[in-house]
């Protein structure tokens, strides 16, 4: 495995740096996502595969794969948001999938990445919006989030979105690593320690369903808070990215009704080391209609993923396009 890591990153940064090399020799392109319980993986898996051409592969005509000529895209397990970003520019992956508010905050230096801007970050697409679940034991409620002090609380891994987050919305509460027992885990570890009654509740921020709680749901049983309006309202106020959205009723069994919860945002990411061309190639392909087939028979959110949604909200987020993609976008009509 070190090996052909070794040996993916010489020939990809062979294969970026050679311009017309991008068509016939083997470039590697790592996607960052998330945990494999989580929505990140499924679909930066899918997203990999449609964007994928390798040498040698039978044309799309032809019935082969129909994404950029001479790329392998791999997609790789991560902490998901924030370590993404951060591996996006320093060179460690070529793109990841990234929450809206965090991606603005490490662009702009801002809030708890004050003083270290990420200026290599660049936007391809918006890709579907991702739902808050606050997860709670079945049979089990609460009032609102100043309810979980003193409690066992998953608070998502460091390195994720989802934790930078949770802790500003917390706060807003009262709540804070110094009056809750908090956990730093992944979705999957959550579900488990949910399960086997070591935390009160955790808070994962995903496109619905998640596979981790359709599993707990089905095994033990959950329960997911419902936010009311005054409480969407204050998130907001507190991570303005964060917008009321709800999750249906049915989504997971045992939880027949809806739930309102505040909702972010998720972007394809990539590094503004990458050439116009090959960027180009890679949106061109991840709006075609094989990746289109493979996204609407992938993961449930995937058939959220459209070219006409994929500029939603990007201009006001301060985070600039790659001019690649920007070139297809413009070429597509779907920007002037």
């Amino acid at each position: 495995m070190k090996l052909f890591s070794t040996f993916a990153g010489t020939a990809l940064a062979v294969a970026l740096t050679a311009g017309t090399a991008v068509a016939q020799d083997p470039t590697f392109f790592r996607i960052g996502t998330g945990s494999a319980g989580g929505t990140y993986f499924p679909i930066g898996g899918t997203i990999a595969n449609g964007i994928s051409s390798p040498p040698g592969s039978r044309p799309c005509d032809e019935g082969g794969q129909c994404g950029v000529p001479g790329l392998i895209a791999i997609a790789q397990s991560t902490t998901a948001s924030v370590f993404n970003n951060t591996a996006v520019q320093n060179g460690e992956l070529e793109a990841g999938l990234a929450a809206a508010d965090v991606t603005r905050s490490m662009y702009l230096g801002e809030g708890k990445f004050d003083g270290k801007p990420h200026e290599k970050l660049r936007i391809v697409a918006n890709l579907y919006p991702e739902d808050l679940h606050l997860v709670l034991p079945e049979g089990e409620s609460i009032k609102s989030l100043a309810d979980l002090k003193g409690k066992r609380v998953g608070i998502a891994q460091a390195g994720s979105g989802t934790q930078v987050a949770v802790l500003q919305m917390l706060e807003k509460w009262g709540v804070n690593r110094d009056n809750m027992d908090e956990a730093e885990l992944n979705n999957s570890q959550s579900a488990e320690r949910l399960a086997d009654g070591q935390l009160d509740a955790y808070f994962y921020a995903a496109g619905w369903p998640v596979s981790a709680m359709v599993q707990l749901s089905t095994t033990k049983g959950m329960e997911l808070h419902s936010f009311s309006d005054e409480a969407l309202k204050k998130i907001n106020d507190a991570v303005p990215a964060y917008i009321p959205s709800s999750i249906p009723a049915g989504v997971y069994e045992g939880v027949d009704y809806e739930v309102q919860t505040p909702a972010v945002s998720a972007l394809l990411i990539v590094s503004s080391d990458l050439s116009e061309e090959l960027v180009y190639g890679i949106t061109k392909a991840l709006w075609n209609d094989n990746t289109r087939n493979l996204l609407d028979n992938g993961h449930a959110k995937g058939k959220q993923i459209t070219a006409e949604t994929a500029l939603d909200g990007v201009g006001s987020l301060g985070v600039p396009l790659h001019p690649g993609a920007e070139k297809f976008y413009k070429e597509a009509g779907l920007m002037e």
